[in-house]
Order: structure tokens, then sequence, then C-alpha cells
């Protein structure tokens, strides 16, 4: 069996210990207090920083007014300026414009005059054209279109008419030459111009239509004579598949280039 040893305990408290106790409780106040105070210096010192952002914060926001304020004034005043000069170089354009109305009324009314003398003078010449064509053109391209081997048996030198179902003119024809394979139509023009041809082709069109109400079976050649071609509408010609008649001295020829292949209708 083993004997169980019992400490010894003291018996009570001595001064020593209770004022060491005390100064101990004493020193840790001390220290509470002294952290308290760091505590509150820190609080003020990070008010006193808040504030001191405001304050920085509020007079940026002043100076930021009021340079915006100066700039805003400056653009205002700059926009007026330029809204004037606007409204000043508008009113001289607007009269230059007037100004300008007024001198191609003048014009216009000199040139009304001057269309209508030529008009009348176009009058007597288109009334003079088809006796052109007549007499003039046409003995020279049935020629030149017989020596390619067409040979032409019926010529309307004076020209045909092609009316629709409803009785109207829908194309009129210079020259209209035919043999019982081919018909051969030409516009005769003193100057052909590319809208000439575009016209040309839509009268092909019309005479194609009409003669397929017929049961007409023979192809449609088309060609444009001209005392003068311009390049272009002589170019725009040929790509066209049109046969260019050109005057060359008393004569006229038929210009095809090597490769032309004449369209048919």
């Amino acid at each position: 069996m083993v004997k169980k040893t019992i400490p010894d305990y003291p018996r009570g408290i001595t001064f020593e210990q209770v004022w060491a106790a005390l100064m101990e409780t004493r020193e840790r106040q001390e220290a509470a207090f002294k952290e308290t105070r760091k505590e509150r210096e820190r609080q003020e010192q990070r008010e006193a920083e808040e504030k001191e952002y405001r304050e920085r914060r509020e007079a940026e926001a002043k100076e930021y007014r009021k340079q915006w304020e100066a700039e805003n004034k400056k653009y205002r005043e700059q926009q007026e300026a330029e809204d004037k000069k606007y409204r000043e170089q508008q009113e001289a354009e607007k009269k230059e414009y007037q100004e300008r109305q007024e001198r191609r009324e003048a014009e216009d009314k000199k040139s009304r005059k001057r269309m209508k003398e030529l008009d009348k003078r176009m009058g007597y010449l288109n009334n003079r054209f088809g006796e052109l064509a007549e007499h003039l053109v046409a003995p020279g391209i049935v020629k030149r279109f017989n020596e390619l081997g067409y040979h032409f048996d019926l010529v309307a030198t004076k020209g045909a008419t092609v009316y629709g179902d409803d009785g109207k003119v829908k194309a009129e024809i210079d020259l209209l030459m035919e043999n019982s394979e081919t018909i051969m139509v030409v516009e005769v023009k003193v100057e052909p111009a590319i809208k000439d041809v575009e016209h040309h082709i839509e009268r092909l069109k019309i005479l194609r239509k009409a003669r397929n109400r017929v049961n007409e079976k023979r192809k449609i050649l088309g060609a444009i004579a001209g005392a003068i071609f311009r390049p272009d509408a002589k170019k725009a010609t040929i790509e066209a598949g049109l046969y260019v008649i050109e005057q060359s001295g008393d004569t006229m020829t038929i210009n095809m280039p090597r490769g032309f292949i004449p369209g048919k209708w």
C-alpha cells in the first residue's frame, strides 16, 4: 500500500505579497490608461487627417468649379463668335446666291430667246433631214451593204413607222432595208451620241416585238449612220453589235473592226 504525501500549503498571505499584487494591478491600469490615451491620440490624428482631407477636397472642388466656369465662359464666348461669323457668312453667301440667281435668270432669258430662234432653224433642218437620208445617205448605204452580200431588194428611203396594238406610234425608222432573210434598220444622225445607240436598241426591240405578232421570222439587224462620229459613240455602237456607217467624202463607208459580229434581234 502506497502512502500519500500531502504537500504543505502556506497558512496566510504576507504584506509583501499583497503590496506586490497591488503594484502589479496599478501598473496594468496605468498601461491600460496609457494605451487608451494613445488610442485617443490616434483617433484625434485620424479625425484631423480626415478634416484636412475634406478641406483639401473642398478646395480642389472649388478650384475645379472655378476653372470649369472660366472654361465654359470662354467656350460660350468662342461659340457665340463662331455663330456670328457663320451667320455673317451665310448672309454673304445668300446675297451672292441671289446675285448669281439674278444673273442666271437674265442669261436664261437670253438663252431662251436664242433657243427659240434655234428651234425655228432646227425645225427647218429636220424637215430637210428626211430628204438628206433619201437622196444622199440611202444610196451609199444600200450599195455598201450589198457589197457585203446582203443584196437588199426592198428599201424604204422615206422611213417607216411602227405601230402598237393600241394603234399608237411606238417607233419611227429613218431607213429600212429588207431581203428574204434580213431586215436592216438604220438610224441616221448628223453627229450620233451614246444615247442614240441606246434609243436605237430600244427601236429594234420594238420592231422585233411588232414583227413577232405577225409571225415574222426574219432576223433584224441595226446600224447607225453619221456624218461625224465621235470615238466614244463609235465604240458604244460597235459594242452594241450595230454597224457603224460613216461619211467619207462624197460616199458612205461601213466601219467594221476585226472580229465584229453584228447583233441580231
